[in-house]
């Protein structure tokens, strides 16, 4: 089987196809990098959305860097890999929401909406507008070529909460003060042919001027990753939302997922969730005419949350919306179609290799939680009546949770080798200490409890 058999339509049901590169977790080496691009361009995606976050070589201040950043030259072979195949790169910088990268480095506490959190800038501190331009700056200036930029914008909680920006809003409109904010930056794109696009859950609820003022100058991308959009009612992305957008001359793009969006911890994406959504952004794209529509892929559901779901063990799901994006439909043979369309480009078996350490990872997390809750509730038990102890269960359930770290632990040696080359090794640790760790912590916690509870019986067992 040849990879473009698995495509059907001759002509394409969404014109821009973006796939999302979320590089705050999981991140991949620089060498697979380039080799994604390849696989990507072959699931016909002809753009990427590259959410460079702290592995981009920052100079506006080095600390902005984690420690296994890019350098910039593989920034630029990156960059003219995408070129040769035609892929456009739409960079993301935040500007609002999601700021934590710098704003949790020491020396930005003064920018924070709220001095406690790192994850919200205030648009009214001074400074504030220069830092996102600075960064802003500093993407472009390795990124060739740009058409459209995309500044974020997106799940800004406490915004409005400093005592500065309580006082703005009390003589202006939300959307006003985002606008103060957001719309130099916006300017100054344009002034070169950048269009910009945002996150469109912040300006659900503004008014219709502030809406046609954000429509002239930048689009919004309709994001949402549960169930289908625009259904009537439904709050964040349903008709309503929509056609309120679409009066107001705004142009819109979807915003489905491939992986990243069915629970923050999670090691492998909900394929039939991703399946449905995508095609329900097709539907909404076609009636409302959208610009485009971005598979997002998150590797964290925000900056300081665990990492999840690797790219590698998540391309039949990759291929999957990349085919309904194409063709308005899943592919004829469905997801064996798309293992077969990986095989095809020398991708099935590594894949096959990190699909199956992280079910095998997942399968052993699942039972371990529930062998942890077990033993708690047995604990209780056995500790307000005297007469229930001493039958063995408290150590038999202990063993039974040794049972599962060990398949946890050699889930993880299997994942090292899986991913060994495509990841930063660094952050393969770490995200296997995210999910190894609380179970020992667990473990050590209770063991001493059950051997309270049968000192006799601990004794013989451990």
């Amino acid at each position: 089987m040849q990879f473009d058999s698995i495509f059907r339509a001759d002509e394409p049901a969404v014109a821009v196809r973006a796939v999302h590169l979320d590089l705050k977790g999981t991140p991949p080496t620089a060498e697979r990098l380039l080799r994604l691009l390849d696989v990507f361009a072959a699931a016909r995606y002809n753009a990427v959305l590259v959410e460079w976050e702290d592995m981009f070589p920052w100079t506006v201040d080095e600390h902005f860097r984690n420690e296994t950043a890019y350098t910039r030259s593989e920034v630029e072979r990156f960059h003219a890999a995408a070129a040769g195949l035609g892929i456009e790169i739409i960079p993301l910088v935040q500007c609002l929401g999601h700021m934590e990268t710098p704003l949790s480095t020491a020396g930005y506490e003064h920018l924070r909406e709220l001095p406690h959190r790192a994850d919200v800038l205030n648009p009214l501190a001074p400074g504030a507008r220069e830092l996102v331009e600075k960064m802003v700056e500093e993407v472009l200036a390795l990124t060739p070529n740009v058409r459209r930029f995309h500044l974020g914008g997106d799940e800004a909680w406490s915004f409005g909460s400093h005592p500065d920006t309580k006082a703005w809003l009390e003589r202006h409109s939300r959307g006003e003060l985002y606008l103060h904010h957001v719309g130099p930056i916006i300017d100054k794109l344009s002034a070169r042919g950048i269009r910009t696009m945002l996150w469109h859950d912040m300006m659900r609820d503004w008014d219709a001027d502030a809406l046609r003022r954000l429509g002239a100058k930048a689009d919004l991308v309709v994001w949402g990753y549960n169930g289908r959009p625009g259904v009537p009612g439904e709050p964040h992305y349903g008709r309503e939302v929509i056609e309120r957008f679409q009066e107001s001359g705004i142009t819109m793009w979807g915003g489905t997922a491939y992986k990243g969006a069915s629970g923050h911890n999670v090691d492998l994406p909900d394929i039939g969730l991703h399946q449905d959504n995508a095609l329900g952004h097709v539907e909404i794209a076609a009636e409302f005419g959208f610009a485009g529509i971005i598979a997002t892929a998150w590797s964290r559901c925000c900056t300081h949350r665990v990492q999840c779901e690797p790219i590698d063990a998540c391309l039949d799901s990759m291929v999957n919306v990349a085919v309904i994006l194409h063709d308005g439909a899943p592919p004829a043979g469905g997801i064996e179609a798309c293992l077969a369309a990986l095989d095809s480009i020398g991708e099935r078996e590594s894949f096959d290799a990190c699909k199956a350490a992280m079910q095998k990872l997942t399968d052993a997390r699942k039972a371990a939680w529930k062998a942890i809750a077990q033993l708690r509730e047995q604990i209780a038990m056995a500790s307000a009546e005297e007469r229930r102890r001493a039958g063995g269960v408290e150590i038999s359930d202990l063993a039974t949770l040794d049972g599962h770290i060990a398949a946890a632990r050699s889930a993880a040696d299997d994942a090292r080798k899986a991913l060994g080359g495509l990841m930063q090794s660094l952050w393969v640790e770490r995200y296997l200490a995210e999910r190894i760790e609380p179970l020992t912590d667990e473990r050590q916690l209770l063991a001493p409890r059950v051997r309270e509870l049968d000192p006799d019986g601990y004794a013989a067992e451990f």
